[in-house]
C-alpha cells in the first residue's frame, strides 16, 4: 500500500480522494463524502471490504469529524486544498458506522495494518476519530477496535 504514515490522509488513495474533492464543484463535495462513507458502511459484515473503499471512508470520516465539536482540523498537506461546505449532521452516524466496518477482520485495510505490525496504533487513531463522530456515554466497544 502506498502509505507513508499512520494519519488519515497519509496514503496515495486518501490523497487521491481529497484531490478528487478539489476537482468537483463545491455542491458536489458532500455527495462524494457521503458516497465514500456509504460504500463502507453498507458493505455486509461478512463481505470483504476493499482497501481503497476503506481508506476513502477513513478520509471522509476525518473530514466529517473535522467539523464536529472537538474535531481536529485537517492540516495534512494531503487533505483537500479547497474548503468543504458545512457537512450535514446526518453524516456523523454514517461516518461512525463506516469506521466500525473499516476495523473489522473482513477489511483489507485493517488486515494490512495488522500484517505490518501497526494495527493497534492505527485502530487507536480510528477510535479517536470515531469518538468525535459519535461520543458515547461509555468507552467504545473494544471488540471493534
Amino acid at each position: 500500500m502506498g502509505t507513508w504514515d499512520i494519519g488519515h490522509f497519509d496514503n496515495d488513495t486518501a490523497a487521491d480522494f481529497c484531490a478528487g474533492l478539489d476537482e468537483v464543484a463545491e455542491e458536489e463535495r458532500e455527495g462524494l463524502v457521503r458516497r465514500a462513507l456509504t460504500l463502507a458502511a453498507d458493505t455486509g459484515a461478512e463481505d470483504y471490504l476493499d482497501y481503497d473503499e476503506a481508506v476513502e471512508a477513513v478520509a471522509a470520516a476525518a473530514l466529517v469529524a473535522s467539523q464536529c465539536p472537538g474535531g481536529a482540523p485537517v492540516t495534512s498537506a494531503y487533505g483537500p486544498e479547497k474548503p468543504l461546505p458545512d457537512l450535514p449532521a446526518d453524516l456523523r452516524p454514517l461516518a461512525a458506522a463506516a469506521l466500525d466496518r473499516v476495523v473489522t477482520e473482513e477489511s483489507e485495510l485493517a488486515e494490512l495494518w495488522d500484517e505490518g505490525g501497526e494495527g493497534s496504533a492505527w485502530r487507536r487513531t480510528v477510535r479517536e476519530l470515531r469518538d468525535v463522530l459519535a461520543p458515547a456515554p461509555g468507552p467504545a466497544p473494544e471488540a471493534l477496535f
